[in-house]
């Protein structure tokens, strides 16, 4: 009886396709790597960082009698505060009422 003959391996097309698999494979690895050398290497120093001037706050700011504040913003030389009454008061730094600005709500 005759033995049967060796394989040769595999089909071109899928000596291609496993040829491209690996590279793929090769290709994903370095970017995981390099991702998460950069998150490593980059995110501390965003959590250090302060930013260039942060508001200067004043010791206090006293709204008119009754009235609550929804939201503050700050700019350079004054901080406004939008009230529950639909008014935005603007301060000056040092915490003294500047102007008063009524908002019209339709």
């Amino acid at each position: 009886m005759e033995q049967a003959p060796a394989p040769e391996g595999l089909p071109p097309s899928l000596r291609f396709l496993k040829g491209l698999v690996i590279a793929l494979m090769i290709t994903m690895i370095v970017a995981v790597i390099t991702v998460t050398a950069v998150i490593v290497t980059r995110m501390p120093q965003s959590f250090t960082s302060q930013p260039a001037s942060l508001p200067q706050l004043p010791d206090a700011i006293t709204l008119p009698e009754g009235v609550n504040a929804q939201a503050a913003t700050f700019g350079e030389g004054w901080i406004a505060v939008v009230t529950d009454d639909n008014r935005i008061l603007i301060y000056s730094p040092q915490g003294s009422l500047q102007q008063e600005i009524a908002l019209l709500m339709r």
